[in-house]
């Protein structure tokens, strides 16, 4: 039997503002979860990996996770309500933690490849909070609601960099090993948190189950949704996955690669306490096309030099761009599907977007140990391209409202 939820009308949605603040607390909990897995991941992969080519592979497949864990925890939510998707992600939290720490006892890469998996599937039913955020909120709030829970990603930017810092030489010769007990402990946190978020669900007529996906898919605002949130995030985690390792190979600290994470978290989700209001007033494809071109200031930043300041100024315009252009998008998707089409319209985007990140994750380790980090930086600028003209081609395609 699915949850209980309220049922609201598009006007009025009982209970929005505690949903909301619950959501964003929720955000700031499991986002910590991603931030740990990449200030420690390519560290440990090129450690534990028999061949260092494969450093950043336990980043790869904490994406193959997020992509992995879409359509599970999508279909959860349609048939038992998005508190049951909630609880999935939590305990793929908690599996994360303990799986990681054994791996680091008993020396395993394998198996902290296999952790990583499932945090990344955690990941994924973190990044669904914000949908879950514009279920909560009239029409007219969606994209601040969007914006509000992004924003609890801020908290997480200060949270995981930091307890990586003050907890990963606790357990020595064992290094990050209590730095993933810490991260069990944070998803236990973070389930009860969401145990008592309560999501309306929407009042269904006619069709209850909406067009048809494919319908849906051709739409050219979808499509170039898609392409901008799938690129910004590919993008992100393609310079992201390679800097702190990156920073190491430079002979620069495991603390200057720890606060640049932190300064990066915070760029990407600082804004979010902004972004709705700009993307109410000039618009989501503007405000993705901004996101767009810091992220291409950000390779360019990279491109510039290997001091300490170059790969934090890389990375702080990375989160800025990412935050443009993940949350404009997202805003996007929500204004191209009605009401009873969410859950599966949502688990698609969420599919793509996290899908073609693999493609990045997997990459960057290999050109970043084979052409440096220059070559990273290079390859990164034809996909803003690319989404930047998708989203130029659609711009005269009107926004679908839902009711």
């Amino acid at each position: 039997m699915s949850e209980p939820e309220e049922h609201a009308s598009p006007a009025t949605m009982p209970g929005e503002r505690r949903n909301v603040t619950r959501l964003a607390i929720a955000q700031a909990l499991a986002g910590a979860n991603a931030t740990i897995i990449f200030a420690t991941g390519a560290v440990m992969g090129n450690t534990l990996a028999p061949d260092k080519s494969l450093a950043t592979l336990p980043i790869t497949l904490f994406v193959l996770g997020m992509a992995s864990g879409t359509i599970p925890s999508g279909a959860l939510a349609s048939r038992y309500g998005r508190r049951a998707s909630f609880l999935f992600g939590a305990a793929c939290g908690v599996l994360v933690g303990l799986l990681s720490a054994y791996a680091v006892l008993i020396g395993s890469f394998w198996l902290f490849c296999g952790a990583t998996f499932f945090g990344g599937a955690y990941a994924s039913v973190a990044m669904s909070l914000r949908f879950a955020a514009a279920d909560c909120a009239p029409p007219q709030r969606r994209a601040r609601a969007i914006s509000l829970v992004m924003a609890g990603g801020v908290f997480a930017g200060v949270l995981g960099p930091q307890l990586v810092t003050h907890t990963m030489d606790l357990w020595p010769p064992y290094l990050f090993a209590v730095t993933y007990l810490a991260q069990a402990g944070l998803a236990v946190l973070c389930a009860l948190v969401l145990m008592s978020v309560r999501v309306p669900s929407p009042r269904m007529s006619g069709a209850a189950r909406g067009r048809p996906l494919a319908e849906i898919a051709r739409q050219p605002r979808f499509i170039a949704a898609v392409a901008a949130g799938a690129v910004s995030y590919l993008i992100m985690n393609f310079l992201m996955t390679s800097a702190p390792l990156a920073m190491r190979l430079c002979g620069l600290t495991q603390g200057d690669a720890n606060l640049g994470l932190q300064w990066h978290v915070i760029a990407m989700y600082g804004p979010a306490f902004f972004t709705g209001g700009l993307i109410a007033r000039f618009g989501a494809p503007r405000v993705v096309l901004a996101g767009l071109f810091l992220s291409a200031l950000a390779a360019v930043a990279g491109l510039s030099g290997l001091s300490v300041g170059h790969f934090w100024l890389s990375l702080i315009l990375l989160g800025l761009g990412w935050n443009f252009g993940f949350v404009g998008a997202s805003t996007m998707v929500v204004d191209s599907h009605r009401p009873e089409e969410r859950a599966k319209v949502q688990s698609l985007n969420d599919f793509l977007v996290f899908g073609v990140m693999v493609v990045g994750s997997l990459a960057s380790g290999g050109l970043l140990n084979r052409y440096g980090w220059a070559m990273v930086c290079w390859v990164s600028i034809p996909p803003l391209l690319l989404a930047a003209a998708t989203l130029w081609l659609a711009r005269e395609a009107p926004a679908r409202r839902p009711a």
